[in-house]
C-alpha cells in the first residue's frame, strides 16, 4: 500500500494530519518532502503574520471555545456597530 498524507513536527514527532489505517506497532517507510509554507490570503494580511497564520492552521481550537471566549467581552458589538454608523 501507498499513500500521501500530510503531518506536522512536534517536539521530535510526526504527526499525522489525518487518521491512519494502520495497526498499532506496524512498521511504514516513510519519504519526507517538507511542504511550502501556505501563503496567507491577501485579506487576512492586514490582521496576522504568516507566522501567525500557519498556527492557525493546526489550532485546536473549538466554536465552543471562541464563544465562551467571545461572551467575556462586555458590552454589545451590534450597539457598538450602531453608534459607530451614527457618527
Amino acid at each position: 500500500m501507498q499513500t500521501t498524507i500530510e503531518a506536522v513536527y512536534e517536539g521530535g514527532v510526526l504527526r499525522p494530519l489525518e487518521p491512519l489505517a494502520l495497526k498499532d506497532h506496524e512498521k511504514v517507510r516513510i519519504t519526507l518532502t517538507v511542504a511550502d509554507k501556505p501563503q496567507i490570503p491577501a485579506d487576512l494580511a492586514w490582521y496576522m503574520t504568516q507566522e501567525e497564520y500557519e498556527a492557525a492552521l493546526t489550532d485546536d481550537i473549538t466554536l465552543e471555545e471562541v464563544h465562551a471566549a467571545l461572551s467575556t467581552i462586555p458590552g454589545s458589538l451590534s450597539d457598538t456597530i450602531r453608534e459607530l454608523r451614527d457618527e
